[in-house]
């Protein structure tokens, strides 16, 4: 029940020594600062990680043949072979939990030597052939004009779709590339797209330097026949991409005679697993900023219970006059209790204000000055905030408990004998 007389005597203890009330309630408007502020940082670290994967398809493994590491079948070790093209058709057949298998074979780069002409231009870039699908397994941008589709497969189309980097050195400022043509190792292809990356965990420049043509028309352009350098494949969301590897590896395997055991004979890159580990890691730096943060607003809460210790003994006499009035045990320790009860959580919600602030200017200067590499955005949630109010609530009992407890243990007499 509300009492306004036990409030003004709140208030009244609280305010008679305000620079000592002050400088405790600093200890927990410091913790619940740190603590907010640490959870708001690891987010924003959080966020700009997770960015650089937004638009990849996370759940995705990228394989490729390596030569065997032991003999099979008649077969020796170090025998080199290549991924079919049937092996997509197999793989798509046997694991239906699979969203996306593209095959990708890849000529030159642009650190080679020259295989792209334009009229007197030249350069160097990295040709890739590729499905449509590719296009929702890693980011891309179509700024300008189309991506490949089916159509482009079944019919081996001579088109391309270069990067904003092959525009400009093959192309004159202003140019439109759309519908013209340009040579690769002396082949011609008509341009139906350009494309930027919207992320790249890799080299950009290679990105910014790679053409895309049909994989159809790739292989039989360049004489790859039905080989295949190397696969994206992407598993259903429901489902984990690492728990089917084994038996994505397997069926290779089987296709090619590799030992079951040769752990050797397919390269690969796991990114579902990676981003797992990224998130996890995150998961880490959250508990660390809590476990942190807690311990700090602990040493803020005994301050506040030394305090309530000092602020006790120096109200002896107040006690018992109150006790030999009719004030129960109770009563008083309820007293204490609510003292520190308010300035704990007073001084909690300055500092959440004040941590509120710092998370605002934080963001206020990340979108003034532009993106900032690996973080954006740091926030915390109001779960967060729940939370942080909870373990004031439960710091600010604990702090007063002690001395609330020391408060009613004192007979009234004695407490009136107390100078």
């Amino acid at each position: 029940m509300f009492s306004r007389d036990r409030w003004d005597e709140i208030l009244e203890a609280l305010n008679a020594n305000r620079f000592r009330t002050l400088m405790t309630a600093f200890g927990v408007f410091w913790g619940i600062m740190i603590l907010v502020l640490l959870l708001a940082l690891t987010n924003g670290l959080k966020n700009g990680v997770g960015a650089g994967f937004r638009n990849f398809a996370t759940n995705s493994i990228f394989m490729w043949a390596q030569g065997t590491s032991m003999s099979y079948k008649g077969l020796p070790k170090g025998r080199r072979y290549n991924f079919k093209i049937e092996d997509v058709a197999i793989l798509k057949e046997q694991i239906p939990e699979l969203k996306y298998v593209s095959p990708r074979n890849q000529l030159g780069g642009y650190r080679g030597a020259n295989n792209v002409t334009r009229k007197e231009k030249t350069g160097a870039f990295s040709v890739s052939g590729d499905y449509p699908d590719f296009i929702y397994q890693q980011p891309m941008d179509i700024t300008v004009g189309r991506f490949i589709n089916y159509s482009d497969i079944n019919e081996k189309r001579k088109v391309a779709i270069i990067g904003v980097d092959v525009v400009k050195s093959l192309y004159d400022r202003d140019e439109d590339p759309l519908e013209s043509y340009i040579k690769i190792s002396g082949v011609n292809f008509m341009v139906i797209g350009v494309f930027k990356k919207s992320n790249s965990n890799g080299d950009e420049e290679e990105d910014a330097n790679t053409i895309f043509v049909p994989f159809t028309t790739f292989s039989q352009v360049f004489n790859y026949g039905n080989n295949v350098g190397w696969m994206a494949i992407t598993a259903e969301d429901e489902t984990n991409i690492t728990d089917l590897k084994p038996k994505i590896f397997s069926i290779i395997r089987k296709q090619h005679i590799v030992h079951p055991d040769d752990k050797r004979a397919i390269g690969n890159f796991d990114l579902a697993e990676q981003f797992g580990k990224i998130m996890g890691l995150f998961g880490i730096l959250s508990f660390v900023g809590y476990f942190v943060g807690t311990l700090v607003l602990l040493s803020g809460a005994i301050g506040i219970s030394n305090i309530m210790l000092i602020v006790v003994k120096e109200r002896t006499k107040e006690i018992g006059i109150r006790r030999a009035l009719g004030a129960s045990p109770l009563n008083i320790r309820t007293q204490i209790l609510q003292e520190s009860l308010m300035l704990t959580i007073v001084a909690g919600m300055a500092g959440i204000a004040f941590a509120s602030g710092a998370i605002w200017v934080m963001n206020t200067v990340i979108e003034s000055v532009g993106p900032v590499e690996n973080f954006a955005n740091p926030s915390v949630d109001i779960g967060v905030v729940i939370i942080a109010l909870v373990i004031l609530v439960l710091f600010g009992v604990l702090a007063g408990l002690i001395p609330a407890i020391r408060a009613t243990k004192m007979k009234p007499v004695d407490a009136l004998r107390t100078d």
